[in-house]
């Protein structure tokens, strides 16, 4: 009763940081909003454990990637995910599956509501039945057709107060910018008055007014409401953008972090089984800034550095920078996790590697890209422009298309080897998992860069390629699927087991992961050609592949893109 009550207060106190005076009114909505579903909550002690294991990988898909004439996309990916990611994942990451207007389901016109072509509640229900679920709650912006929007140009309370405004004359030249177009729409309101909305990421997204205690409230009723749909994990959609304050940069300000320790107090406050995922495509010290002190805000952080520190290792056939930035990561504290990732729905974040990566190496890495069918996305950055994201199927990126395509499949699954080996949580994106490449139509018809890495694709045509091992999709998804499973079976690659960086030839990751009684040396070649590399055993056992290696002097040799997963057998 003690700890509740401590934990109540917790709630009460970042409410009365956050809002002051109009604190109070706050808590009694809160408990209001919340009570509806006390009744139904599911906490951890309706589950046998607790954080995340070596066995837990996240695989991350739109409802609709996977199409079937005349069937539900959710019925389609259900078949698909009992059939063909079961013995992977153990999470499943559905993007934003509820009506829209834009950008591909992150321009919500309805918080509650399945999108009707993809499918209905009744759908996600049976999907979480064979896998637990993470949505997004997209709580930056929503779509210019949400009804709390047509209501606040209508002036209709309490929805008048619920958007961000300034003056046509705002000076904005302090404001962190995501993109390159202006930071303020005009919009015209039903007495012919012309307001001007803030719109951080397009002028269909519309940034809330978290300032307003309403808000803060809605989101709260709507990350319940997830959670009795059978959420979880929460992945909070860029939210390092979602307080502004006048003369500050409006990015990664105290009041946000305060919002994010308000709703984990309220998940530890009720033993909800959720967990929290914050979305920061952001330099890697104010990235992990959302893992508050360890207990009190993000359970979960997306490694953002990683994808272009591995692109930039494939690139040159060197992993000194990858290695460098390994070595500096600190040790995860208790109960919080990296989702280590090199592919998602949008594009590769260049800009959390700026800090690592030589400048003179920049240029040849967009140079590569756009050799390679790639794109470039660019962000205001004081009176210029500077790139933020190179969009690109990471599998185009990595596998240079000179190589023969066996070689270009043991580039990308060493790349993806490296990301399985770090400590945290492997996310992997759909079509990373079905080997997919650059969908060079996608940008030509729907109007943005993104889309070429956001093919839907016929499920029967890719079930029968991952039914072929000769096929590029069907030898990278029983070879990706191997990795996995030898993972899964190692607890040194649980989260919390020690991790170090050995020291190696420059073409070699070579990362050491160790916990009580077990020790593997993982070792990467980045390059193109055969790289000899100490070894400290005389024989060892390859996870991946079940073979013995036998050192020779205290070396082994490591073919092109090879990857070895050392368990040993016999120290040298």
């Amino acid at each position: 009763m003690k700890e509740e009550r401590m934990k109540s207060k917790t709630v009460e106190t970042l409410a009365r940081e956050i809002y002051g005076e109009k604190a109070t009114s706050f808590l009694e909505r809160l408990s209001k909003t919340i009570e509806p579903y006390l009744k139904s909550l599911a906490t951890k002690d309706d589950i046998t454990a607790e954080g995340f294991g070596e066995e837990d990988v996240l695989v991350i898909t739109y409802g609709d990637s996977l199409i079937a004439p005349g069937t539900f996309p959710l019925e389609v990916l259900n078949d698909f995910t009992q059939a063909w990611l079961r013995e992977i994942a153990t999470y499943l990451h559905i993007l934003p599956f509820f009506p829209y207007t834009s950008d591909d389901g992150f321009s919500i016109s309805e918080y509650k509501t399945v999108n009707p072509s993809l499918g209905t509640w009744k759908e996600i229900g049976e999907l979480s039945k064979g896998i637990r679920l993470a949505f997004d709650l997209v709580l930056n912006h929503s779509s210019k057709s949400h009804p709390w929007f047509t209501s606040f140009l209508k002036q209709i309370p309490p929805f008048d107060g619920y958007y961000h405004t300034r003056e046509e004359t705002y000076d904005a030249s302090l404001v962190v910018r995501p993109r390159t177009h202006p930071l303020l729409t005009p919009f015209v309101r039903e007495d012919d008055e012309v307001v001007h909305v803030w719109t951080t990421f397009s002028a269909d997204q519309v940034d809330l007014d978290f300032s307003n205690p309403l808000v803060l409230l809605e989101f709260i009723e709507i990350l319940f409401f997830y959670h009795a749909k059978g959420v979880s994990m929460i992945r909070l959609d860029a939210i390092a953008y979602l307080w502004k304050e006048d003369g500050t940069s409006c990015i990664h300000l105290e009041k946000t972090h305060l919002v994010v320790k308000l709703l984990r107090a309220l998940i530890d406050s009720y033993n909800l089984d959720l967990y929290l995922l914050s979305e920061t495509n952001v330099p890697h010290k104010d990235n992990i800034s959302y893992f508050g002190n360890g207990r009190d805000e993000a359970h979960m952080v997306y490694n953002f550095t990683l994808p272009p520190l591995v692109l930039h290792s494939c690139v040159f056939g060197s992993a000194e920078t990858l290695k460098r930035w390994a070595a500096s990561l600190p040790r995860e504290q208790k109960g919080t996790y990296f989702l280590n990732f090199l592919a998602s729905h949008d594009g590769i974040g260049i800009t959390p590697g700026y800090d690592w990566i030589p400048e003179a190496d920049i240029a040849t890495l967009e140079q590569t890209i756009i050799d390679r069918g790639g794109l470039i996305s660019y962000k205001t950055v004081g009176d210029g422009k500077i790139a933020y994201e190179y969009n690109i199927n990471y599998f185009s990126a990595v596998a240079d298309p000179d190589l023969d395509e066996s070689l270009r499949i043991e580039c990308f699954l060493t790349a993806q080897a490296v990301m399985l080996e770090l400590a945290g949580v492997p996310g992997i994106y759909i079509h990373s998992l079905l080997g997919s490449e650059n969908w060079k139509e996608g940008p030509k018809r729907d109007g943005h860069n993104r889309a070429i890495n956001r093919e839907k694709l016929l499920v029967d045509e890719v079930v029968r390629n991952l039914s072929n091992e000769e096929s590029r999709r069907g030898a990278i998804h029983q070879r990706f699927t191997r990795m996995i499973r030898a993972r899964k079976k190692c607890r040194c690659f649980h989260p919390e087991a020690a991790q170090e960086v050995v020291e190696s030839p420059k073409e070699i990751f070579a990362l050491l992961r160790s916990t009580e009684g077990c020790e593997v040396l993982c070792l990467n070649n980045m390059s193109p050609h055969d790289v000899k590399t100490p070894v400290s055993v005389a024989s060892a056992h390859d996870l991946i592949t079940g073979r013995i290696v036998t050192a020779d002097r205290g070396m082994v040799v490591l073919k092109p893109y090879e990857t070895l997963w050392l368990q040993v057998m016999e120290d040298l």
